[in-house]
């Protein structure tokens, strides 16, 4: 995936007052939404160059390509970005199934459940995360 004149894209993304944009990580076909995560232009330029996606750490302050630690590479099919051009949607491939650090796949895991007034897991650990973070 290489694109020619990337700053010409890249100046479209309105990035917020820390040089950051929004991400929503989708899988390609099921459209089950993955994950939610911050890019600087460095991670969609890099993300775009090498096809798989990267993004940036807040807490860690550096570029995080997704799957350098667990294997869980997402592969980037499609790349969006919304009408007022501040979030960008990844479509994306799992090379697992597993999206999220806690072992499952999707990071959306825990449903509100009204009457008891308590988020609930309502999806499987597919892979204890111990044993993806060594």
């Amino acid at each position: 995936m290489t694109t020619k004149n990337s700053s010409k894209w890249l100046n479209k993304v309105q990035w917020d007052e820390n040089g950051l944009v929004p991400v929503i990580a989708q899988q390609a076909g099921t459209n089950d939404v993955l994950m939610f995560a911050w890019m600087n232009r460095d991670a969609l330029d890099k993300t775009v160059e090498c096809g798989e996606a990267v993004y940036w750490s807040r807490s860690r302050k550096k570029l995080w390509h997704k799957g350098e630690e667990s294997g869980h590479i997402q592969k980037i099919v499609d790349i969006r970005l919304d009408c007022d051009a501040d979030v960008i949607l990844l479509k994306v491939e799992l090379v697992e199934e597993i999206a999220c650090h806690t072992g499952r796949h999707s990071c959306f895991y825990q449903q509100l459940n009204v009457e008891q007034g308590e988020w609930q897991a309502v999806d499987p650990v597919l892979k204890d995360p111990e044993s993806i973070y060594k």
